[in-house]
């Protein structure tokens, strides 16, 4: 049930939680309800199906951009040590 103040003025959404760039929780300041972004960009209403979309996107972000992060250090590794040149004295 809405209160009062969201019936009246509307919702006040906070980011709750960051999924993807582009993907977010939102929750209610005043009454606590809660909503997702949709897959055409709008608001849907936070239901147990939308939590387990939410989580597994997540998941495979997080695992992507880990891989993203890992080749970036190896390949500076790798041309780190390929651009080594021996001085001798």
């Amino acid at each position: 049930m809405k209160s009062l103040y969201c019936s009246i003025f509307g919702h006040q959404y906070e980011v709750s939680k960051h999924i993807t760039y582009h993907v977010k929780e939102y929750k209610c300041s005043h009454c606590n309800s809660q909503v997702t972004t949709s897959g055409k960009g709008g608001l849907t209403p936070l239901t147990p199906k939308h939590k387990e979309i939410n989580s597994v996107l997540e998941r495979i972000h997080n695992r992507r951009i880990d891989r993203r992060k890992h080749k970036v250090s190896s390949d500076i590794k790798e041309s780190a040590i390929l651009d080594f040149t021996p001085h001798f004295s």
